[in-house]
């Protein structure tokens, strides 16, 4: 019959208590004979010295520095440390006087000898309970260490794990918003343009695929955001028709450098919105570079007295998204005044870059 992991594991453990009191016995034994002038087996000796040594051991790792010590119940450990010494001591003496007693003969003429080193057999006995206690609290420690270091990493994974779903509920919220806005430009178009209408489902289509399954990815090539950024201009553009004045500048470094996606749209997608007309235009102007590992992107419209351009979704939603996906990494500058509006992002992407 296979034997229970349980039963295995309570042997082991046995079998090693065993062997560690067998060789605490030898130990008083080689150290109790020494200089032993008296007619008396010293084995049976130190045998009656084994209860008190084994009960105040098993006290102190089981009790003492489980209960007390460790949980920094200090001024109990202490007093209940002092009760155990007085404790020890007593029955230390007992057990001397009574191994004397029953293996002499009860001959107390020879008693006397041996009881002199009273104090030498407590230190003795002492020292194998501190030792011991002294493993016990290393291994105490450690194992609390290690409960530390596990419950860290399981309050670490579960931020992560909330992070990832609000960055997740965020881009649910970019993506019934910047559709709702792109229809709205189509459904424009269609009414007053309807032979451009199939341009604007081709862009619109290249849009929704990279809405749809490439912002699942945490990062995608700066250049595909770029080319993304121009589809939707082209698709404004179609709906503002010769009010609309757009400037983009793109100076890029390497063609390697990522970025999370869908970051920069809604900058641009607030631009159109709320931006307002100046002398019949709605005037845009939109930078992008990279230099020293680092995206540097503006954005400026013209503005109106009356105009809020920080409303709606998208600014407050990019804000959040840049605190969850750049902690530490960027800087976002907001600058609202009488006739423009303009944004400046500057991102860190060290370490982001793909090879």
């Amino acid at each position: 019959m296979k034997l229970k992991p349980q039963i295995i594991e309570a042997l082991k453990l046995t079998l090693r208590h065993s062997l560690f009191w067998s060789f605490i016995l030898f130990f008083f034994t080689s150290i109790f004979g020494v200089g032993n002038t008296i007619d008396m087996n010293v084995v049976y000796f130190s045998l009656f010295l084994m209860p008190v040594t084994i009960g105040a051991t098993y006290f102190s790792i089981y009790k003492l520095l489980p209960d007390y010590l460790i949980k920094k119940r200090y001024f109990l450990f202490a007093l209940y440390s002092t009760y155990t010494v007085i404790i020890l001591i007593v029955t230390t003496i007992f057990s001397i006087f009574f191994a004397l007693a029953f293996l002499t003969g009860f001959k107390f003429e020879k008693m006397t000898v041996l009881s002199k080193n009273s104090v030498f057999i407590i230190t003795t006995i002492s020292l194998v309970v501190i030792v011991v206690s002294a493993f016990k609290l290393l291994k105490l420690n450690l194992k609390q260490s290690n409960n530390n270091a596990a419950l860290t990493a399981k309050i670490l994974e579960a931020q992560l794990k909330l992070k990832e779903q609000e960055l997740k509920y965020l881009k649910m919220q970019i993506h019934p918003h910047f559709l709702f806005n792109t229809l709205n430009t189509m459904y424009g178009l269609a009414l007053k343009k309807a032979r451009q209408t199939p341009d604007m489902i081709l862009k619109l289509s290249n849009l929704l695929d990279y809405l749809l399954y490439q912002t699942e990815k945490p990062l995608v090539l700066l250049t595909e955001e770029i080319n993304h950024i121009k589809d939707y201009i082209a698709l404004e553009k179609m709906r503002f028709n010769n009010t609309l004045e757009v400037q983009i500048a793109i100076q890029l470094d390497s063609k390697n450098t990522t970025i999370a996606p869908m970051l920069f749209l809604p900058f641009i997608e607030n631009s159109f919105k709320h931006g307002t007309l100046n002398k019949a235009v709605l005037n845009i102007e939109i930078e992008i570079k990279t230099y020293n590992d680092s995206i540097h992107f503006s954005i400026q419209n013209s503005n109106s007295e009356n105009t809020n351009s920080r409303q709606g979704i998208g600014l407050e939603n990019i804000k959040k998204r840049l605190e969850l996906l750049y902690p530490g990494k960027h800087k976002l500058a907001i600058l609202d005044t009488e006739d423009s509006f303009k944004v400046e992002l500057l991102l860190k992407t060290t370490g982001n870059d793909e090879t």
